[in-house]
């Protein structure tokens, strides 16, 4: 049984969103990520980034993913998320995307959860009117050159 503290912690943490964008935009909010969960070790805020995602990015993990990270587990878990918030180059943030590793919910492309939102929490629309939001295209196609690294680019999840 964990400690009274951490029972109560643990009874406080909503449950994992469903596959819907506002459903992890209002998750995001209700866990307060900017202030609950880790940057990216050795990136900190406002690091240079590149197309499509910002000039300058700021990520977060949630424990799932700092801990598969750290640990260099080879894989992210289900359950695991990665926030970046997508900066313009005066430092204004112009997206948040979202990574979100849903057990079964994509087997072709490592069951990732793809969203990108606007900085007020409505989804992001391709040029065709479909929300950004799930198994998206161009997350997909372009994440999959990293599938050695379970999609992920920012750093190696594994010890070599």
């Amino acid at each position: 049984m964990p400690p009274p503290d951490e029972a109560a912690t643990e009874a406080s943490m909503p449950d994992l969103p469903d596959t819907t964008g506002a459903a992890v935009w209002a998750y995001l909010q209700a866990v307060g990520y900017q202030d609950s969960w880790a940057l990216w070790p050795d990136k900190g805020e406002l690091y240079t980034g590149q197309e499509p995602h910002g000039m300058l990015l700021t990520s977060y993990l949630n424990e799932a993913a700092l801990e598969a990270l750290t640990t260099h587990a080879g894989t992210m878990p289900p359950g695991a998320i990665v926030v970046k918030e997508n900066y313009m180059p005066d430092s204004t943030l112009a997206a948040v995307t979202v990574m979100y590793k849903v057990e079964g919910y994509n087997p072709d492309h490592n069951d990732w959860y793809f969203t990108k939102h606007l900085p007020d929490g409505s989804l992001d629309k391709a040029p065709n009117g479909m929300s950004l939001e799930g198994r998206v295209p161009g997350c997909q196609s372009c994440h999959t050159t990293k599938s050695d690294n379970d999609y992920i680019f920012t750093g190696s999840l594994s010890s070599m």
